[in-house]
Formats: structure tokens, C-alpha cells, sequence
């Protein structure tokens, strides 16, 4: 996971100040596969098992719950 971390790059101050924002372009660019596999170790095969859905809730985590329901053959909502 350390690895894929390089790939996110931070913003101070945006969209205002004191705001961290972690821009993970290059790591949804270049590294896609990687991220959504590494995503996907978080649950155990029993808690797998027991998901019917992933839910995505917001932007990034749209694209990131899509990839892996569809990785997992699970429903997307």
C-alpha cells in the first residue's frame, strides 16, 4: 500500500485555506488495478461472502465502489 501512497499527491489550501486535498489522479491513471486490489484486501473472504453491495459515496469513491462490486460480482449502488 505504501507504494501506491507515492502516487497521491497533496494540495494545500484547496479549494480554500486550510484545506489538505489529496489529489489520486495519477494513482486512478496509472495504477488503477493496483489501487481497486489493495481496496479490495480490506474485507476478509467470510466478510465478501456476507456483501450483497457496494455502495460509492461520493466522486472518488463512485468509481473506486464500482470497480471493485464489479471485481467481486457484487451489486453497485
Amino acid at each position: 500500500m505504501h507504494l501506491l501512497a507515492r502516487h497521491v499527491t497533496d494540495v494545500p489550501d484547496f479549494p480554500k485555506p486550510g484545506i489538505l486535498f489529496r489529489d489520486i489522479t495519477q494513482l486512478l491513471r496509472s495504477h488503477f488495478s493496483a489501487t481497486v486490489a489493495a481496496l479490495e484486501g480490506l474485507w476478509s473472504e467470510a466478510e465478501w461472502a456476507a456483501t450483497d453491495a457496494v455502495a460509492g459515496v461520493e466522486s472518488r469513491g463512485f468509481i473506486l465502489a464500482a470497480a471493485l462490486a464489479e471485481r467481486r460480482g457484487k451489486g453497485f449502488v
